[in-house]
């Protein structure tokens, strides 16, 4: 007899096999999580960041803002902390750190690093603009280090009122190949659910993974991240209700366990 259905109301994702898109400290801080709820995380990056074409002026922004020269640094995506933890970056007390969403918010502090602002509602460049303009009535120094295919929307915006703005391009995104056997997991349906946390995430996805399985959950953390995977091709099955890890992997678990396509169903 089988016991499966008993322990998965104590476990709501026993049984289950989660793809992880991102690896290093956030990624194990959702493993975790996720094998604390029965599931077995598979951790496999996706997107890594390469160099920007101008390092020099990455390091002569890095060493302006140890040096305490801007009131605000902006991060709009979880890799810019990858690159900020890469150079040992210290971020001194003066200097307000702003997150564009709970991801973001989470990797930062993963690595130790303080967040004094996350936008309430809109999880966007133009949400983190709304309020930092509302918070900020004077001019300030700001630091806003970006992806090379970001658009300087938040930059313009602090500009146009009337803050100083200095933004510069920490990394590039690169896609990682998974190996061979993920791939075919995912091929054949033995990974349930996939997290996709950006658009860039998605864009792999998409890429890596040709051939989904209907029944595997994908699952996008929050309404902007869904409209970028939706619009590379994915079918996302599920939008977390609140832009977190936890509410991203409360959607997930709200899902019966798929069965993969060559798994003996009794």
């Amino acid at each position: 007899m089988s016991t499966a259905h008993h322990s998965t109301s104590t476990k709501p994702l026993t049984g289950w096999r989660v793809l992880v898109p991102r690896g290093g400290p956030w990624g194990d801080g959702v493993a975790a999580t996720l094998r604390s709820l029965g599931a077995v995380p598979v951790v496999a990056p996706l997107i890594d960041f390469a160099s920007t074409r101008d390092p020099e002026a990455l390091e002569a922004a890095l060493a302006a803002l140890e040096a305490g020269e801007y009131d605000w640094l902006t991060v709009t995506s979880a890799t810019t902390v990858d690159v900020l933890f890469a150079h040992g970056t210290r971020i001194p007390s003066s200097t307000r750190v702003a997150a564009v969403g709970e991801t973001t918010a989470a990797a930062l502090q993963a690595v130790g690093y303080r967040v004094d602002l996350v936008p309430d509602r809109d999880n966007s460049a133009a949400g983190m603009a709304d309020q930092l303009i509302a918070l900020e009535p004077g001019p300030k120094r700001f630091l806003a280090l970006r992806s090379e295919i970001a658009k300087p929307l938040l930059s313009k915006r602090l500009t146009a009122a009337g803050h100083d703005v200095h933004s510069v391009v920490a990394y590039r995104t690169v896609g990682v190949p998974v190996t061979e056997r993920i791939a075919r997991d995912v091929a054949n349906g033995r990974i349930n659910a996939i997290l996709v946390t950006s658009g860039s995430v998605a864009e792999q996805v998409r890429l890596q993974f040709p051939n989904i399985p209907h029944a595997t959950v994908i699952a996008a953390i929050g309404p902007r991240t869904a409209k970028d995977a939706r619009r590379s091709g994915l079918d996302v099955d599920v939008v977390a209700a609140q832009q977190t890890v936890d509410s991203l992997i409360e959607a997930v678990s709200s899902f019966p366990l798929p069965h993969a396509s060559d798994e003996f169903q009794a």
